[in-house]
């Protein structure tokens, strides 16, 4: 029985892209047709891409056609995998294209994560050159951005992405769906090399720790290279923010532990406003449920990309709250956050002179330190060193 489906976009909107329409039947070989602009000139590697794609998927007999608007190699082999596995659910091989050789970030647990930045997951024109913008973090979602008919296809998107993207030193961070569903986002992501597990709409330590196990049991045998992945889970109602110390204490790969306003506000039955008022004891709770489990806390995104001034009052207050980072819904608002969360002169100075405080009491073997008169205790000589790092731009 011939089964067919398709699996992408194309259209004269449409770019980095294509749209394939596979139908399956049980003789006569593979036919490949081909729409592209591009068709004179790499028409034939296109083709032969796709005929390496339906090998590596064990397919032999069927037609294939392809509607390309500029769809790079990685794009194009997830479009066909997405096809093939929507016509032949039985289908369980991958077509995975070679990993490339890139500077990863220095993932670790204490990191300096100031911003990340969202990219829809199914939306492979917005992955290319992303890196480019500087985030500390770039998020590939497979959550609210993905519409539920297209989760299968992103998952593969997103993997393909993860082996094939330079997203030039930021943190590889994937945002699941909630759990259930979640757990095959992981199965399908988490051996590719992601950093960071986004958990949304966390409401228990049970969520973390069903996540920490899944990662554990599909990276068996690789963390002890060197590969490690850590999560952060995103508390959205207010059960979650009750909840918001168990659920950051719940796995030693927590790293950090954020809030999502829209949802928040809605959970409360209250309209988000620009004061932010209605939210300011949910995101105290956070901060204080972060810092008490030893993690870092980090602000929900800012919602209005027009209004740069507005971004940077909010981010200046989430810093001043005690947060060390938020979201970013456009690359535009990197460096407005970073700005705003970067220490300013006068702290920097100040962090200068109780460091070589400090450093001048450890030659003298005392384990007092003073700033003329002020004795310095030691957790401001702790705050003081990271504003000095963070200062000189080390990522930690």
């Amino acid at each position: 029985m011939k089964k067919s489906a398709e699996a992408g976009r194309a259209g004269p909107s449409v770019r980095s892209d294509c749209r394939v329409r596979f139908a399956s039947r049980a003789s006569g070989g593979i036919d490949i047709a081909l729409e592209s602009r591009v068709a004179s000139m790499y028409g034939a590697s296109i083709r032969e891409e796709a005929a390496r794609v339906l090998a590596m998927l064990g397919v032999t007999h069927g037609s294939l056609e392809i509607d390309d608007s500029g769809a790079v190699p990685f794009v194009l082999a997830a479009r066909i995998e997405a096809a093939v596995r929507r016509a032949l659910p039985g289908c369980t091989k991958r077509a995975l294209p070679e990993p490339i050789d890139v500077v990863r970030a220095k993932t670790r647990r204490r990191r300096l994560r100031r911003s990340r930045l969202y990219l829809p997951g199914n939306e492979p024109k917005f992955f290319l050159n992303a890196g480019l913008h500087g985030p500390d973090g770039i998020i590939l979602d497979l959550e609210d951005s993905v519409a539920a008919d297209e989760k299968d296809a992103a998952r593969i998107v997103v993997r393909n992405a993860l082996r094939q993207v330079d997203f030039h030193g930021a943190e590889r961070m994937v945002r699941i769906n909630p759990l259930p569903m979640g757990l095959d986002d992981l199965d399908e992501v988490i051996p590719h090399g992601v950093d960071v597990v986004l958990i949304p709409k966390c409401e228990s330590a049970v969520s973390v720790r069903d996540v920490d196990e899944r990662i554990t049991s599909l990276l068996a045998g690789m963390e002890g290279d060197g590969i490690a992945t850590y999560l952060m889970p995103i508390v959205e109602s207010a059960l979650g923010v009750e909840k918001a110390y168990d659920i950051a204490s719940a796995s030693k790969r927590v790293a950090a532990l954020t809030i999502g306003l829209e949802d928040y506000t809605a959970d409360l039955g209250a309209a988000r406003t620009a004061e932010g008022k209605e939210s300011l004891w949910a995101r105290g709770a956070v901060v204080n449920a972060a810092r008490a489990a030893g993690v870092a806390p980090i602000d929900s995104v800012f919602s209005d990309v027009g209004d740069l001034d507005r971004l940077r009052a909010v981010a200046l207050e989430s810093k001043s709250l005690g947060f060390e980072g938020m979201g970013c819904i456009h690359p535009r608002q990197v460096r407005v956050v970073h700005e705003a969360f970067a220490p300013t002169t006068e702290e920097v100075e100040k962090a200068k002179r109780i460091v070589a405080a400090f450093e001048e009491a450890k030659k003298r073997g005392s384990g007092v330190v003073s700033l003329g008169s002020k004795m310095i205790d030691p957790p401001v000589v702790k705050r003081a060193l990271r504003i000095v790092r963070i200062a000189e731009g080390e990522k930690r």
